[in-house]
């Protein structure tokens, strides 16, 4: 299997980072965040995008990252949350190891208290929320080889079933 050894989708604020961060370094490889290449990239903050590019904008930046990461990164990857919204990149996770990492909008708050610094959550954070998970969860599951929920567990115990779900062994 060519690509990266684990591909992690999830929310806005489900943890892929950290999770991503704890199984890269269990697995003894490299970790990669499509959210971060894209704030190297562009040199400026992804909710700046949104405002000044609008999200059309900001998804094609985003598809072109995640197109970039998928093929030449072959260790933990973490994909932004409305990356699976592009037919193409869906296509591209076919055949790949992909943990989605879910959580339900208590949750959401709890942990990110659905801040304003997230563009899509801008005006009524709990409503847009739900409405979000309502248009992507089925985009999530469909391309997931596991889903491993989050909700009032620690990053430690999400990656341990990350890595139990997929049957990996640490490195």
């Amino acid at each position: 299997m060519s690509g990266p050894l684990v591909v992690l989708v999830g929310p806005m604020g489900v943890g892929k980072s950290t999770v991503g961060q704890q199984l890269a370094e269990r697995l003894r490889v490299a970790y990669r965040d499509t959210d971060d290449d894209i704030v190297a990239g562009q040199g400026r903050a992804i909710a700046d995008i949104f405002v000044e590019e609008g999200e059309p904008a900001f998804r094609a930046v985003e598809k072109a990252a995640v197109l970039r990461a998928l093929a030449e990164h072959d260790g933990v990857l973490a994909l932004g949350g409305g990356s699976i919204l592009d037919e193409e990149t869906r296509g591209r996770l076919a055949g790949q190891r992909v943990v989605y990492l879910s959580m339900d909008v208590e949750e959401a708050v709890r942990r990110t208290g659905l801040n304003t610094a997230r563009p899509l959550l801008a005006v009524n954070p709990r409503k847009q929320w739900r409405e979000l998970m309502e248009a992507r969860r089925h985009l999530y599951e469909e391309v997931a080889t596991a889903v491993v929920p989050t909700d009032g567990r620690t990053p430690e115990e999400v990656t341990q079933a990350a890595l139990d779900a997929l049957e990996l062994k640490e490195a």
